[in-house]
């Protein structure tokens, strides 16, 4: 993913348009969450981790920037130390996001959250990617890539998709004001045809198998003299009937 494309892109009214809404619906799904440490995956002119109540936050990315720059598919964290990642549209332009997927679950603690937005290739947008002849620009030199196939690829790392939003249903429009006369399409869109949004974000938890919560000893005790107790009852007013 070029940061000097994408940079440039954003001041376009198309991609003022995408980040407003994506800013937004982030926000709100960030508001309530709680840990130590959250990243950003590329797409650093937005920071859409600047009102998460995570205290510790960082931008991570292959370009300058950033505050940690790395390769994507080789995350410089501990296993299991994150809360919290945020991937804007890294997948869909990188060459091989299934490692970045599988780094991002490695870097997750049990019960950690990612959010991953990405063009919908079932939308105007993905439509004018495959037949514009100028879809070798950014965002339309792409590989899109459909919720449904996301979905499969998260459950295979054993995350659970937890919600998720489509948003952007006016035509891909270069200028601003062909833009605001097809703003009345996203409450329509919302209503009528939501699985065509041009974009998508996606949030999704890490599971482990297996795992379940050790109660310390004295519960375990408490609760079994809990239940010989009750037992013990049980017997004496059986004998007394």
């Amino acid at each position: 993913m070029s940061i000097p494309k994408i940079g440039k892109w954003l001041e376009t009214p198309r991609g003022r348009y995408i980040a407003e809404w994506e800013q937004s619906k982030i926000e709100v799904m960030i508001a309530d969450l709680f840990g130590y440490n959250a990243l950003q995956l590329g797409y650093s002119e937005c920071p859409f981790l600047a009102k998460s109540r995570i205290p510790l936050r960082r931008t991570v990315g292959e370009h300058e920037g950033v505050d940690v720059r790395c390769d994507l598919r080789e995350l410089p964290f501990a296993s299991a130390c994150i809360d919290l990642v945020v991937m804007p549209h890294v997948l869909e332009f990188h060459e091989n996001p299934h490692q970045i997927l599988r780094e991002v679950e490695r870097v997750l603690i049990p019960e950690g959250q990612v959010l991953i937005t990405g063009f919908n290739p079932i939308s105007l947008w993905g439509l004018r990617r495959r037949f514009s002849p100028a879809a070798r620009d950014f965002p339309e030199d792409g590989n899109y890539i459909s919720v449904l196939r996301l979905r499969d690829w998260l459950q295979l790392l054993s995350f659970e998709v937890d919600r998720g939003n489509f948003g952007c249903y006016a035509p891909p429009c270069r200028q601003e004001a062909w833009l605001k006369r097809w703003r009345f399409m996203e409450a329509a869109g919302d209503r009528w045809w939501s699985f065509a949004g041009g974009v998508y974000v996606l949030r999704a938890i890490k599971k482990v198998r297996g795992l379940r919560l050790l109660l310390p000893k004295w519960n375990e005790e408490k609760a079994s003299s809990k239940a010989l107790g009750a037992a013990t009852r049980k017997e004496s007013e059986q004998r007394v009937q």
